[in-house]
């Protein structure tokens, strides 16, 4: 049985929204039933995000660790970042990611996986990129602050990662995505059938 995603969007009664913060937003709406009912359904309103699973020859993942305020925890992550822009092409935000957070250049790029980490409470769709053939990136490293000014930067291989995800103890959503599709990925067709890196996202549609 071949299963899949649907789109479906049941009516608005009404639309508020009580905040609007530097990035996000929260909305509040009323929402019709299929049985006729109206519910209100607050939600996180989220420009979308990308992840960069960078992969050297060697085995091992570009990732980064920084402080995340709201679960008072350092986090293991992929470099990563929001699409700003609207309509901004998701691989052009990953690659600057990359850059910004390892200082690191790549030649191949692949789409590793999509999904809505939060689907009951926010909208945010993220894609998790797979990046390969390596370089370090060159001129100046950016320059970076307030969170990621205490951000440090570790190639792991990715079997560890792997289990560290299993294991519980690593929980940021992007780097179990990506590094578990990995796995998939090479322990199926192999990453040569992996989606290009400009393929279709109707989640965030972009120009290419």
């Amino acid at each position: 049985m071949h299963i899949k995603d649907t789109a479906e969007a049941w009516p608005v009664r009404s639309s508020v929204t009580p905040f609007q913060g530097a990035k996000t937003a929260v909305a509040s709406d009323e929402v019709e039933m299929p049985d006729g009912s109206v519910a209100r359904r607050d939600f996180q309103v989220h420009p979308g995000s990308v992840c960069v699973l960078a992969l050297d020859g060697e085995g091992r993942v570009v990732v980064v660790r920084q402080y995340r305020h709201p679960v008072r925890h350092k986090l293991w992550e992929l470099p990563a970042g929001l699409l700003d822009v609207p309509g901004e092409n998701p691989l052009h935000a990953a690659q600057r990611e990359l850059y910004e957070e390892a200082h690191v250049k790549a030649e191949d790029w692949r789409v590793l996986v999509d999904a809505y980490p939060s689907a009951g409470g926010s909208d945010e769709a993220i894609r998790v990129f797979l990046a390969r053939e390596l370089a370090e990136a060159e001129g100046e490293r950016f320059e970076v602050s307030e969170e990621e000014a205490d951000m440090e930067v570790a190639r792991v291989p990715l079997a560890e990662l792997v289990r560290g995800v299993l294991a519980g103890e690593l929980g940021n959503a992007g780097l179990a995505l990506g590094v578990l599709a990995l796995s998939a990925a090479l322990a199926g067709d192999g990453v040569e059938a992996l989606r290009p890196a400009l393929a279709p996202w109707p989640a965030r549609p972009f120009e290419a």
